[in-house]
């Protein structure tokens, strides 16, 4: 046996313990002049809410324009500076009320991000500019290949003509201020994205996963990815706090635990999808209240969401295509 192999039961606890220590020496020395803690992004010399605002709930058909952009001027109002987005949401809705939000002075108190689906050079430059257009903006501050899921998603963004070629001439042209990527498939495709870009020497300055209290014990971003991130650093961007609705209906966790235990790990951001001022109060109250976790409440949530966790089951974004946006909608890669 590998003198290096650590039993998985003992690395589970360990790593998670290791990740909270970490969060408290590195992240946790937040700024809390303002109404909500932020953190440092990286290398980028930026900092950011510690919390985030997800950009595809505030454009879903069931919240009405006004609401939502309400919603979003009431979050940046109360804090929250870092908002996230995406060329694919709701068919452009998402980043339609984004911009009207942003307007009237809004948009030079938020750090704004958004993502393209492109993985070939004019379908890059063509979305990053479509983007642009509905934000009302000349520039994002963070700019992310989005759904990174596939095993060929590094060669073709980094292939001549690829995405990333229009990615650093919008770089070039002040488009975009820092580069990185998101998935939510399987960490190996993540490691994969990295080694390609390490290879042609490139630095993402951000990268965006799955980050909860199951992705501890099935498929780990947070054992594989998070170590690699904050060992080069490139700053770690949490989603899928709650998994969508699903983690929450394992009826192991409540979402204060979810919230805290993302907050816990050492990340820049815990993205976290807002859609009511209900959800907003909830955002707040995690950020505000939250306190670095001891061994044992890590230990115990850890053990508590451990059986349901195992197979994936209340992780559908890992084990099915519910949320491959790309996959219903191939022709969106180019």
């Amino acid at each position: 046996m590998d003198s290096n192999f650590i039993p998985r039961r003992h690395f589970l606890k360990t790593a998670a313990t290791a990740a909270g220590a970490a969060a408290a020496d590195r992240f946790l020395h937040a700024d809390t002049t303002q109404s909500i803690p932020t953190r440092s992004l990286g290398r980028t010399g930026e900092r950011v809410s510690c919390i985030g605002l997800g950009g595809y709930h505030i454009g879903q058909a069931r919240l009405a324009e006004h609401d939502a952009i309400q919603l979003i001027r009431q979050a940046v109002d109360r804090g929250i500076t870092f908002l996230d987005n995406c060329w694919d949401y709701n068919d452009g809705v998402s980043e339609d009320r984004m911009g009207k939000a942003l307007a009237g002075g809004y948009r030079n108190k938020v750090f704004l991000m958004t993502k393209i689906d492109g993985r070939t050079k004019k379908a890059c430059g063509d979305q990053i500019d479509q983007s642009l257009t509905r934000l009302q903006t000349d520039h994002v501050d963070l700019m992310q290949f989005h759904e990174v899921i596939r095993l060929e998603d590094p060669d073709r963004i980094f292939a001549e003509d690829g995405a990333m070629e229009a990615m650093l001439a919008a770089k070039k042209a002040g488009k975009v201020r820092f580069i990185g990527f998101t998935g939510h498939k399987d960490p190996y495709v993540h490691l994969r994205m990295l080694d390609e870009a390490r290879r042609r020497n490139f630095h993402f300055d951000t990268v965006q996963m799955p980050l909860n209290v199951m992705d501890a014990h099935f498929r780990s971003f947070t054992h594989e990815v998070l170590p690699v991130l904050n060992r080069e650093g490139i700053a770690p961007l949490g989603m899928k706090c709650f998994g969508d609705h699903f983690i929450l209906d394992s009826n192991t966790v409540k979402p204060m635990e979810c919230l805290h235990y993302c907050l816990n790990l050492p990340i820049a951001v815990q993205i976290t999808g807002i859609d009511s001022p209900q959800i907003l109060d909830q955002a707040i109250e995690a950020a505000t209240t939250f306190k670095s976790l001891s061994q044992s409440e890590v230990a115990s949530i850890l053990e508590r969401t451990k059986p349901a966790a195992m197979q994936g089951k209340f992780e559908l974004y890992k084990t099915t295509a519910h949320f491959d946006g790309t996959a219903h909608k191939p022709q969106e890669l180019g």
